[in-house]
């Protein structure tokens, strides 16, 4: 009697027991080459390029109370590129960047931002800037000065460039250059006073951005 009900209990544990489900084998994805990018400024080829906006971008930073630093991005900038390595000084760049776009990730702040107190983007929906001059400071980098105009102000602004690297892109397979830059501005010198100094008047920025060859 004993063995009979063991070996009930043995089956209903059986029955209840979760399946066993063979090993689930995810076929492998075709994994992307490495891009062969040179970091060798001379290597690169002169042309026109344009921005890739989907990889081109501005951050900035201001100081909040001193508190913290509070930073937000501007996205879907668009750019041109005229670049001659053998002669950086020949040159040129001009960037359009929408101010109403990207944000904070925060819905109020970004309204507020839109508003006349900051970008006015009613009046101003775009920035623009143009290159007067660039020069090369180092075996990577360069100093590239123009003219930023913002809320319909126009002031001279330099910002400080390095090259990544540069190749045939794996994805997109078009001939890319990357950069990064650095720059500080006083946003009271364009209009943009709203309550300084609580938050901060120095506004640092970042930008990224990679640029295809027209060909």
């Amino acid at each position: 009697m004993n063995k009979i009900l063991s070996a009930g209990l043995l089956l209903a544990a059986l029955a209840a027991a979760p399946p066993v489900l063979s090993p689930v084998v995810l076929s492998p994805v075709a994994a992307q080459p490495a891009a062969p990018f040179n970091r060798d400024p001379a290597a690169v080829r002169a042309g026109t390029y344009v921005l890739d906006s989907d990889h081109g971008k501005i951050t900035w930073t201001v100081e909040h109370f001193g508190l913290s630093r509070y930073s937000g991005q501007l996205t879907e900038v668009r750019g041109e590129l005229t670049l001659d390595p053998a002669a950086l000084e020949r040159s040129s760049l001009r960037v359009t960047i929408p101010m109403g776009k990207g944000g904070t990730l925060h819905e109020g702040l970004d309204h507020h931002l839109r508003s006349a107190d900051f970008f006015d983007v009613e009046r101003h929906p775009e920035a623009r800037f143009v290159s007067t001059r660039i020069e090369r400071t180092g075996e990577r980098t360069a100093r590239i000065t123009g003219d930023l105009t913002l809320r319909g102000v126009t002031r001279p602004v330099s910002f400080e460039a390095v090259f990544n690297a540069a190749g045939v892109h794996p994805v997109s397979q078009r001939y890319t250059i990357g950069f990064d830059g650095r720059a500080t501005l006083q946003r009271s010198q364009f209009g943009v006073d709203y309550v300084i100094p609580a938050v901060s008047d120095t506004v640092e920025l970042h930008l990224e951005g990679e640029f295809q060859i027209v060909e």
